[in-house]
């Protein structure tokens, strides 16, 4: 609700709309259900347990800080307030503007302890603030309301960019000389407003009659309002500009980053150039630092999966794999696994192809093949450094596969990635790339697959009745009915009426014990494999999914298009 949770969770108490026995109360039903306890987390539960609404506890904030409250519902812009406060200031501040005149101008918050929002606005402004507290909902609502859903800003960047390439300065609007020039502030709007709608990908597509751009969120792609085409060699000079990519050569793929400060955030962007019938193709990857502070519930695992997760990646020696397609989450599930085990007294390489992101207090090695640094060349090297744990990016060949397996036999945690479809399927693979069945008993300690599904909206979401048909596909029980929470988001403002925020994993995690071991050695059949570990406790992912569906965290569609019924 705001940067201070607990305090206000303080003033509840204090205002006796809350007591220390509901408190722990709270506390309680979160660490039953697995979650980490957060000051955020438990005001949320403690709220939804007492039946506060969030009026009322704002309430109970205006009071305390002597600030009175703002109502935005029915407010209507004046354009010349809108030109004082852009959609990219308000978005960025998740403030709303009521008025503006010489001497002063009034603004409606959600969050009372952000000082620095309000010096920040003030400064810009160059004038003293009247400031009215109001919900976050109300805000964004307002928000959307008045600046036609985000898309101002970008409209208005690309007209300025249309009318200063109408003429013959071109060339320099490509090169961007100056923040002001129209391409550059058209390019820093999309990024600004790919990060808003927190997109993973900008896709910048060349086709026959327009320039397409897509956003790639919760794994979908969505089309904003398309650039004229005539932009479209000036939109991709600016990007290979800043990704330092060569602008004349056009004929081969090229690689790149952009790293730039977007608001009070830092991000890298990856940029990939990929020559087309109708023109370069880009993709930039947005790597969010946040989504490395993931903890495990937050990644999906129930509590009896994070348990055996936890102790898998807790062991001294063997190598840890995580299987799927690409953009399956397998990078940010290894990354929280190291971020989990990430202490004083261990010593973390890892050696990626690219570094994505940069993690304090551990060792990262970038591949560069055109000097000779390989996966296998930095492996080599990397086991002369004496840590503890190595992450390998990838599992790609025979060799990489023999060396990290060697160092899993010399007393070395080893994480790595592997594209397979399922988790026994890796046993198979790394014998079919060489690599001796009784070297990968020995070794392997576990193996997990995994898949992303769409996360209903907690803002939106309600109670509902799935058809029967979907019911039937998943394979759901009649008993498992019974006590399910089956959920449906209807659309809202808090996730652009999609009725999803976020995406979860679904996971299948094939754990080694003394029988697969002997199973591996005399190469028994994939089948018998799958078959045996199933009957030994193993969850299919579509099975997780199906826990995840009667939990009410996901619908039956998500999981039926991600996951295939390999039940045996």
């Amino acid at each position: 609700m705001t940067s201070d949770d607990g305090f206000i969770i303080d003033l509840l108490i204090k205002k006796n709309a809350a007591t220390d026995i509901a408190v722990q109360s709270a506390r309680e039903a979160i660490e039953e259900e697995g979650n980490v306890v957060t000051d955020t987390t438990l005001l949320e539960r403690l709220t939804d347990d007492l039946n506060l609404p969030t009026e009322q506890v704002l309430l109970m904030l205006s009071e305390e800080f002597n600030m009175e409250m703002g109502h935005v519902n029915e407010v209507l812009l004046a354009d010349e307030i809108k030109e004082f406060f852009p959609y990219t200031i308000v978005q960025k501040y998740k403030i709303f503007p009521i008025a503006i005149n010489d001497a002063e101008a009034e603004i409606a918050i959600s969050d009372p302890f952000n000082l620095d929002t309000i010096d920040n606005i003030s400064y810009m402004l160059n004038r003293p603030l009247i400031v009215r507290l109001c919900s976050l909902s109300d805000i964004e609502s307002a928000i959307n309301t008045n600046y036609d859903e985000s898309l101002d800003s970008i409209n208005a960047a690309f007209a300025s960019a249309t009318e200063a390439l109408s003429g013959d300065g071109a060339q320099s609007v490509v090169l961007g000389e100056g923040e002001d020039s129209p391409i550059v502030r058209y390019v820093q709007t999309v990024i600004t407003e790919a990060l808003n709608r927190r997109a993973s990908d900008i896709h910048m597509e060349p086709l026959e009659t327009r320039f397409r751009i897509r956003f790639r969120i919760d794994g979908v792609l969505h089309e904003i309002e398309n650039p004229p085409k005539r932009l479209q060699p000036t939109l991709l000079s600016r990007i290979k500009l800043m990704a330092n990519v060569s602008i004349a050569e056009k004929r081969i793929p090229q690689d790149g980053r952009i790293g730039l400060d977007v608001g009070n955030k830092s991000i890298d962007l990856r940029v990939s150039v990929l020559p087309t019938a109708h023109g370069e193709s880009i993709v930039m990857r947005i790597l969010d630092k946040e989504a490395l502070n993931l903890g495990l519930p937050q990644l999906g695992f129930f509590s009896d999966d994070q348990a055996n997760f936890e102790r898998v990646i807790s062991m001294p020696d063997g190598v840890f794999l995580v299987t799927g397609p690409t953009g399956s989450g397998k990078s940010t599930t290894l990354y929280s696994a190291l971020n989990y085990i990430n202490h004083p007294d261990r010593k973390i390489i890892t050696v990626e192809d690219p570094v994505e992101y940069e993690m304090s207090g551990i060792n990262q090695v970038g591949v560069k093949r055109d000097v000779g640094m390989t996966f296998s060349a930095a492996l080599r090297s990397m086991l002369r450094q004496a840590p503890n744990i190595i992450m390998v990016g990838e599992i790609r060949d025979k060799e990489t596969a023999e060396i990290a397996i060697n160092a899993s036999l010399t007393g070395h945690m080893v994480f790595s990635t592997l594209h397979t479809n399922d988790a026994p399927s890796a046993v198979s693979r790394l014998v079919d790339i060489g690599i001796k069945p009784f070297l990968v008993s020995a070794s392997i300690r576990s193996v997990l697959a995994q898949r992303l599904v769409r996360r209903i909206c907690p803002k939106c979401k309600e109670s509902t009745v799935p058809e029967g048909r979907l019911l039937n596909s998943l394979g759901i029980r009649p008993d498992q009915i019974s006590n399910a929470t089956f959920m449906t988001g209807t659309g809202c403002e808090h996730c652009n009426n999609t009725g999803f925020r976020g995406r979860v994993g679904v996971f299948e995690m094939f754990n080694i014990n003394e029988e697969i071991e002997q199973m591996i050695y005399e190469e028994v059949s994939l089948v018998a494999l799958r078959e045996r570990s199933r009957e030994m406790g193993m969850r299919t992912m579509r099975e997780d999914g199906i826990r995840k569906v009667l939990a009410g965290v996901t619908t039956p569609d998500e999981v039926l298009k991600t996951t295939v019924n390999n039940s045996i």
